[in-house]
């Protein structure tokens, strides 16, 4: 995954102080540093890949999955049904629901996660989760997420979780100068993310926007998620949700939106221009019966994708090799689709509907689109310079067996596996398939503690 699109068999890698110093060959590596170094890890059988990274997140949604009452509805309805229920968490919650998310990520094959938390009730904050993450060992991009417009105020969320906006400048303006680390290899980097056109006022995405960029810090929010929040924005601002965004100075590379199923080629064309990066969420999207968005139209264009999980309560799953599965299968049946509708006689435009999405393609993705997206030049690839995140899965196992001729491919093919190595700045996460930072077992009982508490009410 470097620039050349390197494939190494037999490769290794030589790592020191948390950094890759060295790429090539494991007999050229261990003839130059085999009396310099101070462990060598064997992982013949395995293939090695750099850490995925994952672009969009509800970490505290780890509580609230397969929630009866919200298993068939649209994201609309989805979000009715469960405010009240998130409006019951405490700050332990926003701790237990961090690191439930972020084992499951790193089993997943994680290195670097951006969550959006944007309600805070019952005393919970921000640092609740940057403090849990630290735990982990996952570097963080932290969203200060926030609601202001209530139902009272023509929102959608409920008054009873939505905050003072003079609160969440305030309070935002605290988290970058308390937690914010800008240079290479940092563990947490703080992002300001307003939730939503239909549960923030313009003025707040404004102020976010001015504040952000007085300290060079990247902005997020959801966008063009469903037909609904197409409509809405059209009531309420008179323009689509893209055209809403470049008239509150929401476009630039400095800016990435989760979702963007309903955008058109004009609309694509905007962020390609601008440098807006787009979190691919394509699990969450069938769950939510939202749409399919147009990915390889906007790789095409050459948009900065990368891949989000999205909440675990309309995704269900934190499995970021499953989501980079599920991108390169929808992106098929979208093209499938594409070149069914299109007439026979349509000639470059059906070849262009019907190209399909590659394993290595969805990959990329998931490591240098994610990196690019989240604004990271330190990570996504295994090159000289860059952090050594990499995870490692044995191949000597049924859900492989047939497929090793292509073992690249087959990671994406086969059923997507547990990590049986997840390295984050040369740190061992995952070791022969089990946590090493946290207790799996005993973060599963308190999990669903808090889970049957927030849902007995």
């Amino acid at each position: 995954m470097d620039d050349h699109r390197r494939e190494i068999s037999d490769g290794g890698l030589f790592i020191r102080d948390g950094f890759i110093q060295a790429v090539g060959m494991s007999s050229d590596l261990l003839t130059s540093y085999k009396d310099t170094v101070d462990e060598i890890l064997n992982l013949h059988d395995h293939i090695v890949l750099p850490g995925l990274v994952n672009t969009h997140h509800h970490f505290y949604q780890t509580l609230t999955r397969a929630v009866p009452a919200a298993q068939d509805a649209n994201l609309f309805n989805w979000l009715k049904t469960l405010y009240p229920i998130w409006a019951r968490m405490k700050p332990e919650d926003i701790r237990i629901s961090t690191q439930t998310a972020l084992a499951e990520l790193a089993l997943s094959g994680c290195t670097t996660a951006s969550d959006h938390l944007y309600l805070f009730p019952n005393g919970s904050r921000l640092d609740d989760q940057i403090f849990a993450a630290h735990e982990v060992g996952v570097r963080i991009h932290a969203s200060r997420g926030s609601m202001s417009l209530g139902e009272s105020k023509g929102g959608l969320p409920p008054d009873s979780v939505v905050e003072e906006e003079d609160a969440i400048l305030h309070d935002s303006q605290r988290l970058i100068e308390t937690y914010h680390d800008p240079n290479p290899g940092s563990f947490t980097q703080i992002v300001l993310a307003p939730c939503s056109p239909f549960s923030v006022t313009p003025d707040l995405m404004r102020q976010s926007a001015i504040l952000a960029r007085q300290y060079g810090i990247h902005i997020h929010t959801h966008l063009a998620e469903t037909q609904d929040e197409e409509a809405f924005c059209i009531e309420k601002f008179g323009r689509r949700p893209v055209a809403a965004m470049q008239e509150l100075g929401w476009v630039g590379n400095d800016v990435w939106f989760a979702h963007s199923v309903h955008v058109n080629a004009e609309e694509i064309e905007v962020y390609a221009k601008t440098g807006c990066g787009v979190a691919h969420c394509p699990s969450s999207n069938m769950r939510l019966a939202s749409g399919t968005a147009p990915l390889m139209e906007m790789l095409k264009a050459k948009v900065k994708v990368g891949l989000g999980v999205d909440g675990s309560a309309s995704n269900d799953s934190s499995h970021l090799l499953a989501e980079a599965r599920q991108a390169m299968l929808l992106a098929r049946l979208r093209a499938g689709l594409m070149g069914a509708s299109l007439s026979a006689d349509s000639g470059e435009n059906h070849a262009e509907a019907r190209k399909i999405m590659t394993a290595r393609q969805s990959l990329e993705i998931a490591t240098r689109g994610g990196a690019s997206v989240l604004g990271r030049t330190d990570i996504g690839s295994l090159e000289v310079g860059k952090c050594a995140d990499f995870i490692a899965i044995n191949l000597n196992r049924l859900e492989y067996a047939g497929a090793l001729h292509d073992p690249v491919a087959a990671v994406l093919f086969c059923t997507p596996a547990r990590m049986d190595y997840t390295f984050i700045a040369g740190k061992a996460i995952v070791k022969q398939g089990q946590l090493t930072t946290i207790d799996e077992v005993q973060l599963i009982e308190k999990h669903n503690r808090a889970a049957s508490r927030l849902l007995a009410g």
